[in-house]
């Protein structure tokens, strides 16, 4: 009898569980899909504010945040009017939760990305601050992921962007592109899980043509 009731039990567990993880799933894969389509300061605000809100209601799962985040950086890239500095504190509040959760290289990116964009509202000042912090989150996550895309990416993007006479230059991140987008076309993607990257590969690749 007390077997019947432990199999009971554990059946109703597992039903649970499976119909929580299919909502979460949905919920994740519906607003994903957005990123495809939106486009102004308030959607992706809106965007950032439903994944914390699936964060919030899972606890355990690090990618909600992970896209809350993201979806900010995207902003931040986007609209020059924001504030950059308060873009990004909730930028890397985000990513702390989801570092809580698991630690590792795609929300070093997210980090990356909000301290440059801090650091380029004023280059020559906020080298030695938000330009040594953007370092140091690429640091950390090449450490975790030395092939992560995303990173090799951000590698690349900061050469391309930067003049020759500081060290960088057009000529100098094409091989770095061409070896970002080796990785992105060789990464076995996870569901859910960051794969983005390709589409600016190929358009800064496309430049040199």
């Amino acid at each position: 009898m007390k077997k019947s009731i432990l199999m009971f039990v554990i059946a109703i567990f597992s039903i649970s569980t499976m119909a929580q993880s299919d909502k979460y799933v949905k919920a994740m894969e519906a607003n994903l899909a957005k990123f495809d389509t939106v486009k102004t300061t308030a959607g992706f605000i809106d965007l950032s504010n439903a994944f914390q809100r699936i964060g919030d209601a899972e606890k355990t799962q690090w990618l909600p945040y992970y896209y809350a985040a993201l979806s900010l950086s995207t902003m931040g890239w986007t609209d020059n009017g924001i504030d950059k500095d308060a873009n990004a504190e909730k930028i890397k509040a985000l990513c702390a939760k989801a570092e809580a959760i698991d630690y590792n290289a795609e929300i070093c990116a997210v980090v990356n990305m909000a301290a440059t964009q801090q650091m380029l509202v004023d280059p020559q000042n906020r080298w030695g601050t938000n330009g040594a912090e953007a370092t140091a989150a690429m640091q950390k996550g090449l450490k975790l992921d030395p092939d992560n895309p995303r990173l090799h990416f951000l590698q690349a993007s900061a050469v391309y962007n930067t003049p020759e006479q500081f060290g960088g230059g057009k000529d100098k991140a094409r091989p770095m592109l061409e070896k970002t987008l080796e990785l992105l076309n060789a990464e076995q993607v996870k569901p859910l899980y960051p794969h983005w990257g390709k589409k600016q590969v190929e358009a800064m690749l496309a430049t040199y043509k």
